[in-house]
């Protein structure tokens, strides 16, 4: 089964929609292509975006499937994108069940895909009460006991940033400490303790945590747990050969046009700034440049 459109998007959560209503309210042919597993799926609510704070993810992108697809031109196909190729004249998108998607221009919003570590509990509590971001989440923790896992060079600066909101915090390095004396004589004038035995388990209920026991036998009462992990990005992406910088995200100029003239990409897949509001953004922005391309 073969189809042409104007353009594909690949991943329909926060940037990938609202690409996808402004290519609609510019009356281009767009068909959205979504596999239904957005990378925040276990967050409980959604913090830092006006008009929607304390909304559950789940509830803003119902709301926004609902407002794109009033977008006459606007298609929706519940799908995984298998492949896609270059043409002479745009791409052609295939996707697991057969389907071929001629397109002039695509937008991968296709997120990252967090690598979480394997420590029992680390999955079930990812998002919940084991977070990445601050300015999502750390309102919700002010104050409380807490504790960042993190090594090195990035553990120094997480844990300046995580002080924001709580002094009551520690610093779990999950093996020997990869600190400079001086990094370590700061941590220790802060009132910051250093635990260097192995995090051996999160004991949690239904994924709000309330211990960290270490492999030493200590255990840690905490409200949360501050932790960044490795990403991968779409097999899409090395597909397509697109340059990436040096953190692993999608290189974009300011129209997020990718190193391929005819892709673009927004969202988590191109940025360390993971929230809504910067996804949206980015999606409106692809989508207006994407318009402006398709006319000239």
């Amino acid at each position: 089964m073969n189809k042409a459109v104007e353009v594909v998007i690949i991943g329909g959560s926060y940037a990938g929609m609202s690409a996808a209503m402004a290519l609609g309210r510019s009356l281009r042919e767009v068909l959205v292509i979504d596999n239904g597993q957005p990378c925040n799926r276990q967050t409980p609510h959604s913090h830092n975006f006006l008009t929607r704070d304390g909304a559950t993810p789940a509830f803003i992108a119902s709301v926004a499937k609902e407002q794109v697809l009033e977008y006459p031109t606007v298609q929706w196909l519940d799908e995984t994108v298998s492949k896609v190729e270059e043409t002479a004249d745009g791409l052609l998108v295939y996707t697991s069940q057969g389907l071929q998607v001629h397109t002039k221009k695509l937008l991968l919003a296709t997120g990252v895909k967090d690598e979480l570590l394997p420590i029992p509990g680390f999955a079930e509590c990812w998002g919940i009460s084991v977070l990445h971001c601050p300015y999502c989440h750390g309102y919700e923790v002010r104050k409380e006991a807490l504790a960042v896992l993190s090594n090195g060079e990035m553990a120094m600066d997480f844990v300046q940033l995580i002080r924001q909101w709580s002094t009551r915090i520690q610093l779990l390095t999950n093996g020997n400490p990869m600190l400079t004396q001086q990094e370590l004589t700061q941590l220790e004038k802060a009132c910051i303790p250093v635990r260097s035995s192995p995090v051996q388990s999160i004991l949690h209920t239904d994924g709000h945590l309330y211990q960290v026991q270490l492999e030493d036998g200590t255990l840690i009462p905490l409200k949360a747990l501050f932790a960044r992990v490795p990403f991968h990005q779409s097999p899409l992406v090395q597909q397509l050969g697109l340059s990436l910088n040096e953190q692993g995200y999608i290189t974009v100029n300011p129209f997020q046009q990718t190193s391929l003239a005819h892709v673009f990409a927004a969202g988590d897949c191109t940025t360390a700034m993971r929230s809504v509001s910067t996804a949206v953004a980015q999606g409106t922005m692809a989508g207006a440049a994407i318009n402006k391309f398709l006319i000239e």
